[in-house]
């Protein structure tokens, strides 16, 4: 009886995976959902469902995997708890037509796509000027992407699936919840507060999203009205300006471009300790790594503009119109690639364009040439398919069909498929109306081979005055016409390009040039001459920290006799995020013998602090690394880095189990 009701459940999820939508339409969700044991990782909750049967049929589903305790009551009388470990079934005779409602109650701790950060540590610790600092920062937040919001929602895998959800969020007096759509009303009970967000349009599950913790927000209007709303950590006030720079700029510029209004109530943007991704577009509520929460110094290097416009993008493509499936995913990260590009191009301009798309093709053919190529619309290519053959394709096609024609296609294909799922072909059938162009051959070539044209790539891109320049200077062969470039009128790019095709043959001028090209000249020497010494010196007042931290190793690296005045010159610097300047210069200052000698242990208690959980993984990455270099990877070390191994992020964890094979 056991092995039947198995076979049974098998059967049931089989087909309301592949065939459900057709035949259920989920309109609304009312969801509640209460944090408990922060510690324990608890939650629970309810939902209340609203859903039109469209086709006759015997149960119907909800995804919710891994759960506690679930169970529903259909229409107010009809109660159930039939689980197979990842849905929720009920079964019922439901006509044609007919509109429901069912209300479900479950509890669980969540394994995947919601992320308790920090929860386990102390609020504060003690500084390296034995000064107590808040920093510990307290957080959930959700990845429903790739993880699936079913994990701790009882929602739907299916992404052709869209429902209205609207969130009330019951958590620890004194967080912030950040969620999709607007906040309606916050109320506060006894220890919990309980905010209420609404949503006035449908939306896929892997959108649906949430961010607690505490935050501070400056608010600006679109040009259209939208509230937009940016949110940061207390502590970094002076960061918000160079963080979000450029923000309503970019949002009025989409808006006008795509030419289709922004399609939710306002749009939120809220940083996170060690996120999955750059960042992830939930419906009108970015949520992105705070490694990108950078300084006016930090700006120059590492900045949010190219994450921002690309999850903005992904508002409308992503989230107004869905992919039906991963075969039509560059319908998603193509088009915010592209339109983030264009962003960027009003920004920076048509040389940043344009260099940009140069930086693409190169990858692409890099790809191409290890024959790792794919479709555009193979399912299981890379990101760089994806995202960077797909601006290649937006680009090359808007040349193809013009502006007019392109820009209408857009909004038509926008409009028709609002709030629902789309293919290839809903797309390309709207380009082909508008330009009146038969795209046969072109799909052929840029969507379904493998190969990635780069000779035709090429001549678009030789259309660009600066990018014939760029491609013409070749110093791979030195002649004396490349000596005189670095002090020349071409551009940033094709300097950097001749200073590492002849590293050897710099002269004490080329070290007044621009930011850019100072830092090319400070990574691109190993050892420094001595006839260089005091040029490369200038390095270490350089307004970026990439610069910085090249310059004092190489000058630490180069003048065994003066590594006490370089690491005076730079003791207070921090660096980006994961604090690359400080860590160098930590390490350099325990293994120069005559520095501060006094102080070789506060500095290596500092160095393998940073080791620790408490610590975004960036900062921890570099902290292993260095101890690893110089051998002292101890007990405590090798500690934190198992420990490390069973990081949610799996690229850090990946590099922390490689690690413990090297050590």
């Amino acid at each position: 009886m056991k092995y039947l009701f198995f076979i049974l459940l098998l059967f049931i999820g089989f087909f309301s995976e592949s065939q459900q939508v057709g035949y259920v339409d989920f309109k609304m969700a009312k969801v509640d959902v209460i944090f408990g044991d922060l510690l324990k990782r608890e939650i629970s909750g309810a939902i209340l469902y609203e859903f039109k049967v469209l086709k006759d049929i015997d149960s119907i589903y909800i995804d919710a995997r891994s759960f506690e305790e679930i169970e529903y009551i259909l229409d107010g009388k009809f109660e159930g708890n039939l689980y197979n470990g990842k849905q929720l079934i009920i079964k019922h005779p439901f006509k044609a037509n007919s509109n429901h409602k069912v209300n479900i109650t479950w509890k669980t701790n969540p394994k995947k796509a919601m992320y308790f950060i920090d929860w386990n540590h102390d609020e504060s610790i003690t500084s390296r000027d034995s000064l107590q600092v808040n920093c510990i920062n307290k957080q959930i937040w959700t990845q429903g992407q790739g993880k699936y919001t079913s994990n701790w929602l009882p929602s739907f895998d299916d992404m052709n699936e869209k429902v209205e959800f609207d969130l009330s969020v019951s958590v620890n007096e004194g967080y912030d919840v950040i969620a999709n759509g607007k906040l309606i009303e916050k109320t506060v009970n006894g220890d919990y507060t309980k905010w209420q967000y609404n949503m006035e349009q449908p939306m896929s599950s892997y959108l649906v999203a949430l961010a607690i913790g505490k935050y501070d927000k400056k608010v600006a209007y679109s040009k259209s009205g939208i509230l937009l709303e940016m949110y940061y950590y207390p502590e970094d006030s002076l960061k918000f300006e160079p963080t979000y720079r450029y923000t309503k700029q970019m949002f009025d510029f989409l808006e006008e471009e795509i030419g289709v209004p922004y399609p939710w109530q306002n749009y939120k943007q809220v940083p996170v300790k060690d996120f999955l991704y750059a960042g992830m577009e939930n419906t009108g509520t970015t949520i992105f790594s705070d490694a990108f929460v950078v300084d006016s110094i930090a700006f120059v290097d590492k900045n949010y503009v190219n994450v921002n416009a690309h999850e903005l993008a992904h508002q409308w493509f992503g989230n107004l119109v869905t992919e039906t499936s991963g075969t039509h995913h560059w319908l998603q990260e193509g088009f915010a690639t592209y339109y983030a590009l264009l962003a960027e191009r009003n920004i920076f301009g048509d040389n940043y364009y344009y260099w940009r798309l140069y930086e693409y093709a190169q990858e692409l053919l890099e790809q191409h040439n290890t024959r790792r190529s794919t479709s555009l619309l193979d399912p299981k290519s890379s990101s760089i398919t994806f995202y960077k053959k797909g601006a290649w394709v937006l680009h090359l096609l808007r040349e193809k069909v013009g502006d007019r024609a392109f820009k209408k296609a857009v909004r038509n294909y926008l409009k028709k498929h609002q709030f629902k799922n789309v293919e290839t072909d809903d797309f390309i059938n709207e380009v082909e109306k508008a330009s009146g162009k038969d795209l046969k051959a072109f799909v052929e070539a840029w969507l379904e081979t493998k190969k990635f044209n780069y000779d035709e790539a090429l001549k678009s891109l030789e259309k660009s005055v600066f990018m014939q320049e760029y491609l013409m200077v070749d110093c791979t062969a030195y002649t004396s016409k490349c000596s005189g470039y670095l002090l020349s009128g071409i551009s940033d790019e094709a300097k950097i390009k001749v200073i590492f095709q002849m590293p050897n043959r710099l002269k004490k001028e080329d070290f007044k040039n621009s930011l850019k090209v100072r830092q090319a000249i400070a990574k691109s020497i190993s050892k420094v001459p001595e006839e260089f010494k005091k040029e490369y010196e200038t390095f270490l007042d350089d307004k970026s920290y990439v610069t910085i931290e090249a310059a004092l190793f190489g000058l630490w690296n180069s003048f065994p006799k003066e590594q006490s005045k370089y690491l005076e010159k730079t003791k207070g610097i921090e660096g980006f995020n994961d604090k690359n300047i400080r860590t160098l210069w930590l390490t350099l200052a325990l293994v120069t013998d005559d520095f501060e000698p006094e102080n070789k242990e506060l500095f290596f208690n500092e160095l393998l602090d940073y080791t620790n959980a408490k610590y975004g993984f960036e900062i921890r990455m570099n902290a292993f690394n260095y101890l690893m270099w110089i051998s002292s990877c101890g007990e405590k070390c090798r500690e934190n880095l198992k420990q490390a191994t069973k990081h949610h992020n799996w690229q850090f964890s990946k590099f922390a189990k490689k690690m413990l094979k090297v050590k």
